[in-house]
């Protein structure tokens, strides 16, 4: 079949991530059911540009918000480019449709300072489930790993002696991120603890009572919780502590390139966001430092 062959070719040859393969096959479902009933009657021939457009109103009569519609049509537009340099098609029929701009936001991070109030809250250093939620916090924070990175994190691939942590990311691409002496102190105080409890060796640092690795929705429930009382009313996820950690080292004086090395991005664009960020905090910074920032009451009259 040409979409299984297309799935393939995402994963296989471009090194797309499970995730992804599965959101391009769920989003091309979509299309061929709508096209034709199903992926066994598809013909990628036959389909118009008035095809398309009239799928892209049942999206958004179906209650699909633009970002989604947008990202839909993305993936049909990915699979025909993969089907004309095959030869199967001639045109790509979503080519020339215009696409709603999406504006882009501001990643969610969460400032130093409630960071260091969370992170100075005491626990009780022999309860195991308590040391490995405060690490897992200290971890993504201090390192900006992904929650999947955390999660595949070999125990054998994190070095305490030398502050370095080998990291299996995106693409099955690894990378060295180094960290400091508090995460390191930890580490080997969690190690010691997991030791007692679990009393096996482990392949992965972070584990559960029972030995058995983590799963994504334990990380973000740890995470969740722990920023419940320093988040305000923003999305309090795993993500938003890489995004404190980018912003918190681009505040501190770090160099761009440097960022995205240890964030492991493909390109500097996906960096550049974390500027803004940063450009934000420096504003929010000066209108509360400076004493002329504010209007006064009374300036000019008002």
């Amino acid at each position: 079949m040409l979409i299984e062959s297309f799935l393939k070719y995402l994963r296989y040859e471009l090194n797309l991530s499970t995730y992804t393969v599965l959101s391009y096959k769920n989003d091309l479902r979509q299309f061929t059911d709508f096209i034709a009933g199903g992926e066994e009657k598809f013909e990628p021939k036959g389909v118009t540009q008035n095809d398309v457009r009239a799928w892209m109103v049942q999206l958004a009569n179906s209650g699909d918000v633009a970002r989604t519609v947008r990202r839909k049509v993305q993936a049909v537009r990915a699979l025909y480019k993969y089907l004309m340099k095959h030869g199967e098609v001639d045109a790509d029929p979503a080519a020339d449709i215009e696409l709603a701009k999406i504006p882009k936001k501001l990643p969610s991070y969460i400032r130093q300072s409630s960071m260091d109030t969370l992170l100075a809250e005491p626990i009780d250093e022999n309860d195991f489930i308590a040391v490995r939620d405060r690490l897992i916090v200290l971890t993504l924070y201090s390192t900006g790993i992904r929650r999947a990175e955390l999660i595949g994190l070999l125990d054998s691939n994190v070095d305490t002696d030398s502050c370095e942590m080998k990291v299996h990311g995106k693409r099955d691409k690894d990378r060295i991120v180094p960290f400091g002496d508090e995460l390191r102190d930890a580490i080997e105080h969690y190690r010691k603890l997991r030791d007692k409890e679990v009393g096996k060796a482990c392949t992965t640092l972070f584990v559960r009572p029972n030995g058995e690795p983590l799963y994504p929705s334990l990380v973000y429930n740890t995470v969740h919780n722990a920023l419940l009382t320093v988040g305000g009313g923003q999305k309090l996820s795993p993500h938003v502590l890489r995004h404190t950690f980018a912003s918190a080292m681009l505040n501190g004086g770090a160099g761009i390139d440097s960022v995205k090395e240890l964030l492991g991005h493909e390109s500097l664009a996906a960096t550049q966001v974390y500027t803004h960020i940063t450009f934000s905090e420096l504003k929010n910074n000066y209108k509360l430092a400076h004493p002329r920032a504010q209007k006064k009451e009374d300036y000019y009259g008002s």
